[in-house]
């Protein structure tokens, strides 16, 4: 046997400034070929889970590309092409299968609203009989026409994401049950009217939480895959928002029943996907009384600036507010400033410095001006920001965070990197030199990443609701081609039903 395995990974902020060219799809642009092989391979993601099933069962690999990006604007239509011509390429050549680590929630500039639907499009016109078994990110925005041209869906479980793996290994077996006559995949596909958000997704708690139970329940109940979808809500495209997709074993009926039966549950917890936060000032100062009482760490969580959803990772107003109140011990990391990095490295290590940090880059799409934080202090270190995580999301996944330097202002130690970094790891501070357990406050530009890795060191967090192209304030956001009505933007909306396809 010939699989073809393949990894194109991008979660678009049709509102974010942030440009997503071929070069932030890896260190220097994707792996290719044999690079892609070796870069993916015992990595705890998809791509990972399908190489290990080639190998179990002794099949030829073909991988033309990993392509994972952070998440940003919309794709440069160029870079898509490239790497759908990679994937294509190597399917017309024959295989026996493809399979795919995708995302679920790419916009391509000039192209298409849905990039994986288009993908998967191509290949099965290039393929029509091949079965194509595909990963999903929890927060993909599902389309029909995604459904229509493959043969498996499934998709993560967690949020944050801790079983990208487990999600490719179970659409491989499903896939390998297929390729042996044992089955007869046949799927459902609907959504519900929800405009969810990602900061309400954690899949411990809440809606997600029973969203995601009843996925599983329908596995238990002898559906081949269940998924639950939250959806991005930063993509204003016709099908953002929640979703469902379940396999089944040559019965449509029971996977539509199965569908629709978790798309109600998401609708009666459709208040708990929404979050109700605080103003700024409120928020800092219950984080000033946390930490003077405890000591620290205290999370100070700019959840609007997150770059995992798509934003410049530059606003400085969570900053700017914390130094207003007092607050000292203040670890940042990392805030996106190529101009300062520069600046600060001509300057070298032990310079003290005075120049504005972040704000450098302009958010038209909610009529925002860059208002960069003049800061002084003194270089304490310059880094190549590169670091491998050690768990327990991405395990395994080398991270470049560009050139990298530590500025000290004597109450705050700020990370200032060259690229964004989402911080999903310690090593935002322990690669630069910064013990994090040692501060009283840690600003993180994080929504949901910082639950496994920091939440466990920390005496107590704070939302910090602050301007950002990844706002949780749907009303900051002017959505053109979004499905309507859709819940909140139409908080009167009172209908549920939907259909599975």
């Amino acid at each position: 046997m010939k699989f073809v395995i393949a990894q194109m990974q991008h979660e678009t902020n049709t509102f974010s400034p942030v440009p997503t060219p071929w070069e932030e799809f890896g260190p220097k642009g994707p792996y290719l070929g044999r690079d892609a092989f070796d870069a993916m391979k015992g990595k705890g993601m998809a791509m990972a889970a399908f190489m290990d099933l080639a190998e179990k069962v002794g099949a030829e690999v073909a991988t033309p590309v990993a392509a994972w990006a952070n998440p940003s604007g919309p794709v440069d239509g160029n870079a898509y092409d490239r790497i759908c011509d990679a994937i294509c390429n190597d399917v017309a050549k024959g295989c026996d299968a493809v399979l795919l680590d995708l995302h679920g929630a790419m916009v391509v500039a000039d192209r298409t609203d849905d990039g994986e639907g288009t993908l998967l499009e191509k290949i099965r016109a290039i393929a029509p009989r091949t079965p194509i078994a595909v990963s999903l990110d929890l927060h993909a925005n599902v389309t029909a026409r995604m459904v229509k041209n493959c043969d498996i869906i499934t998709g993560y479980k967690t949020y944050p994401h801790i079983d990208q793996y487990e999600s490719g290994e179970l659409a491989g077996a499903i896939l390998m049950r297929m390729m042996k006559g044992e089955v007869k995949p046949v799927m459902a596909w609907g959504n519900a009217p929800i405009l969810a958000q990602t900061l309400r997704q954690n899949t411990a708690e809440g809606g997600m939480k029973a969203f995601v139970e009843a996925a599983r329940e329908a596995q238990r109940q002898g559906l081949l895959a269940a998924t639950a979808f939250g959806g991005f809500q930063m993509a204003d495209i016709h099908d953002a928002g929640i979703s469902a997709v379940t396999v089944a074993d040559a019965n449509k009926a029971a996977a539509t029943s199965a569908c629709n039966r978790m798309l109600d549950v998401a609708w009666m917890h459709k208040e708990d996907f929404i979050y109700r936060g605080q103003p700024l000032e409120q928020a800092i100062a219950q984080a000033k009384r946390m930490g003077e009482q405890s000591g620290g760490p205290i999370l100070l969580l700019d959840h609007a600036d997150n770059c995992a959803s798509g934003s410049t990772q530059d606003t400085m107003y969570v900053l700017r507010e914390a130094l207003r109140q007092g607050l000292t011990s203040i670890a940042v990391a990392p805030i996106r400033d190529p101009e300062a990095v520069a600046k600060l490295i001509e300057a070298g290590i032990g310079a003290k410095v005075t120049l504005p940090v972040g704000g450098k880059m302009d958010m038209p799409s909610i009529r925002r001006k860059g208002e960069p934080l003049t800061l002084t202090g003194v270089v304490r270190n310059i880094t190549d920001g590169e670091y491998t995580i050690t768990g327990p999301q991405f395990t395994g996944m080398r991270c470049f965070m560009g050139r990298t330097v530590v500025f000290d202002t004597g109450t705050a130690l700020v990370v200032i990197s060259e690229r964004n970094q989402e911080p999903w790891d310690r090593g935002v501070y322990e690669s630069v030199g910064i013990d994090p357990t040692r501060q009283r406050y840690l600003l993180l530009k994080s929504r949901m990443y910082f639950r496994p890795v920091f939440l466990p060191i920390a005496k107590g967090m704070v939302y910090c609701d602050a301007p950002g192209v990844s706002s949780s304030d749907w009303t900051e956001f002017d959505y053109r081609k979004l499905r309507r009505p859709i819940y909140p933007l139409d908080e009167n909306f009172a209908n549920g039903r939907q259909v599975a396809a």
